[in-house]
């Protein structure tokens, strides 16, 4: 017990400290908090860049091997665990606390910036429309959910089957034996922690201006500092109450109407916007994506200037921030899928969320970029407007709106109500039920965190953050390669005690003699 509350203590007070210091100099000093992390963040894409491409396919390979592995057949949880949650409200989730806000913010303005400033094409042409949409199949594919996977797998294997607490540090005890006790679990909980920390912000940030952005469109309400504040209050509120009524109630309820208003708002857009179209580029782009995985996957283009400066402003971008996620996605559900296979798990991190964000740019980039073609003065917007720019051109353009603002604050609502369960596990020594209390700690902070820097200097604030999110992936990279390692050892050790192996026969002798 006394371990356990210095642990606690320790992860508490170190997360908390460093926090703390980075949003008082990015209040007190926002340019140059910015140009500094900028700086920082420029050289990690320039420096690092082959090793996030190599890394996340190393990520996705290893997920392949789990999903054909006798491993894969091992279950997260004792043999006689059951799912705790139904697997429609479970893949809502997975998909909820893993893309959310990202999707509907960058849905059409990620694939509009790519066909004007594409890879390698001339802008605004054939092959620029078809890079466009390969280009936002990578950056939202297999690779950012393989990262989550990892990380998911890992906590839940250790935590419900192995009987460790929640914590990502005890994932590590394979190889790092009883050091994850000591000073060493310490240093990676508080990079878990920061991690999440900064990854929400940006997310909460991001959620507030697009809020800000839509309402300004429609009703003309002024896009500052202070509506987006008060946009960030109003949603803490929402979010406090649903944290406080546990992760069975709010998470699951506001993961369902999540998917509902994601559905209608996808279907209508379907249906109103070039149809044929979409379908065509959501085929033929699958395949692009499918046939270039590899090559896109490994190619850091060092012959190539154009795609290089690209890659680091894109993809490269988003392996950084996706891996900054990581801990927070992780984390959450890793708690919400005991009782299921790996091989299950796998097939549904790797499956689902792909599909539905294959569909969702192809029917949003599409239409975004069908509509812009001809009214060109949404292709000039800010992408925080774009949407509701796209939205006014099309039938039922307001009541579109009006979902689509629902649709991002319910995100809003359910990327802060995880993170405060998440961070509550984090620093409550991996409780699955931490108190109410220590959500609301932790809701209140990341609010604060977000209005601070938003206050701070607006996209400055924003675009410093992110940068931020890029420096704390590198150093938690190397904590998500020894958690492959680890699982990979403790699994196989457990598939060869258990005789498990890709004969059937075998697998049911395994069975009986467990």
């Amino acid at each position: 017990m006394e371990n356990t509350r210095k642990s606690f203590s320790s992860v508490f007070i170190y997360s908390a400290l460093v926090v703390g210091i980075l949003v008082i100099i990015g209040a007190i000093f926002p340019a140059k908090f910015g140009e500094i992390t900028g700086v920082i963040s420029t050289w990690v894409t320039k420096t690092f860049g082959w090793y996030y491409m190599l890394l996340y396919t190393v990520i996705l390979g290893f997920c392949v091997f789990l999903l054909f592995s006798p491993i894969g057949k091992l279950k997260l949880g004792k043999p006689t665990d059951k799912p705790e949650f139904h697997t429609v409200s479970w893949l809502a989730m997975l998909f909820s606390a893993g893309m959310g806000i990202g999707l509907v913010f960058y849905g059409s303005s990620e694939p509009i910036s790519h066909f004007l400033s594409p890879p390698t094409a001339d802008p605004e042409t054939k092959e620029a429309m078809a890079q466009a949409f390969r280009s936002s199949f990578i950056d939202y594919g297999f690779h950012p959910w393989a990262v989550y996977g990892v990380v998911a797998l890992g906590l839940a294997y250790s935590q419900f089957r192995k009987g460790e607490n929640g914590l990502i540090s005890r994932t590590l005890r394979p190889v790092l034996g009883d050091r994850v006790d000591g000073p060493i679990g310490v240093i990676v909980d508080v990079l878990a922690v920061f991690a999440t920390i900064i990854g929400v912000a940006v997310s909460l940030g991001v959620g507030a201006i697009q809020i800000n952005g839509g309402l300004n469109y429609l009703f003309g309400v002024p896009n500052n500092a202070v509506v987006q504040g008060i946009i960030i209050a109003v949603v803490t509120v929402l979010f406090l109450y649903s944290a406080w009524s546990g992760l069975s109630k709010g998470i699951q309820y506001l993961s369902n109407l999540n998917m509902f208003l994601a559905a209608l708002l996808l279907i209508v857009i379907f249906i109103v916007g070039p149809t044929v179209l979409i379908l065509n580029m959501m085929t033929s782009g699958t395949g692009d994506y499918l046939n270039s995985l590899i090559f896109n996957s490994l190619d850091v283009a060092p012959l190539n200037e154009q795609k290089a400066e690209w890659l680091q402003s894109w993809t490269i971008y988003y392996w950084g921030w996706w891996m900054s996620w990581s801990p927070f996605v992780g984390i959450f559900i890793a708690r919400i899928s005991k009782g299921r296979s790996i091989r299950e798990f796998v097939i549904a991190v790797l499956g689902v969320p792909v599909v539905v964000s294959i569909i969702w740019f192809s029917a949003f980039g599409m239409t975004g970029i069908d509509t812009g073609q001809s009214h060109n003065e949404i292709f000039k917007m800010p992408p925080e407007t774009q949407l509701f720019g796209i939205f006014n051109e099309l039938p039922f353009g307001f009541i579109l709106s009006i979902i689509a603002l629902a649709l991002i604050a319910s995100f809003f609502i359910t990327s802060a109500d995880s993170a405060t369960f998440v961070l509550g596990m984090q620093t409550a020594y991996g409780t699955l039920n931490p108190s109410g209390f220590i959500k609301i700690v932790w809701g209140v902070a990341l609010a604060a965190i977000a209005y601070v820097l938003l206050l701070a200097g607006g996209d400055t604030g924003l675009d410093a953050l992110q940068s931020a999110a890029i420096i704390s992936a590198l150093p938690f990279s190397f904590v998500v390669i020894l958690m492959m390692i680890s699982l990979y050892k403790d699994g196989n050790k457990e598939r060869k005690h258990l005789g498990l192996s890709l004969q059937p026969k075998r697998h049911i002798q395994s069975q009986d003699r467990d």
